[in-house]
């Protein structure tokens, strides 16, 4: 198990001891999250720039833990009093709150649907979804992935966020090659990408 990492600076509440669960695809998460969408653009209204499902539950045919990610990207994330209580008054909650990264993370008390929050313009934005449409549009990635998580999962993590950095190299490497096959001279459709 990796080092304990002091995430005291940007969880809010402070680390929870969490078994990592990972599960066969349910083709019932598109409709959670489009409930939850609605949800959120009902509260925020033009606030709310762009709603997108990502993570592991927006691959079709991919296992994943039972959570639904929502990106939600708003003008300005550091400007909390713009989202941030009108998303608590319909059942999310703050969790996560890094400002260096420019982004918030709220979810429900039931911890099944986290809502990733960023600024408008925000580097993060093209790389989760960079890595959401290279797993749905490539096996041999999505097989990738799910190895990595059903091994990091059978293993006893103090916090879901060890958990999640585990998995970085492994998703860096997979945004990398979605990069590079965009940028791949032999294919014709990757001119000006």
């Amino acid at each position: 198990m990796p080092d304990e990492r002091d995430y005291s600076d940007v969880l809010i509440g402070g680390v929870e001891k969490v078994e990592i669960r990972i599960v066969d695809y349910d083709p019932t998460w598109p409709g959670r999250f489009q409930d939850h969408a609605a949800k959120i653009r009902a509260a925020l209204g033009d606030t709310a720039l762009r709603i997108e499902h990502i993570g592991s539950t927006s691959v079709p045919g991919l296992p994943a833990k039972p959570i639904i990610d929502i990106l939600l990207i708003v003008p300005n994330s550091a400007e909390e009093s713009a989202y941030l209580n009108a998303l608590e008054a319909v059942g999310y909650q703050l969790r996560v709150r890094e400002a260096a990264a420019d982004h918030r993370m709220l979810r429900t008390l039931a911890r099944d649907v986290h809502i990733h929050v960023y600024s408008s313009g925000c580097f993060e934005i093209e790389r989760l979804l960079v890595f959401r449409d290279r797993l749905r549009q490539d096996a041999s990635e999505r097989e990738i992935y799910t190895q990595t998580k059903r091994e990091l999962a059978a293993r006893d993590w103090w916090d879901m966020n060890a958990y999640a950095d585990a998995k970085t190299q492994v998703i860096e490497g997979i945004i990398a090659r979605s990069r590079a096959a965009k940028r791949d001279p032999a294919d014709p459709a990757s001119e000006g990408a």
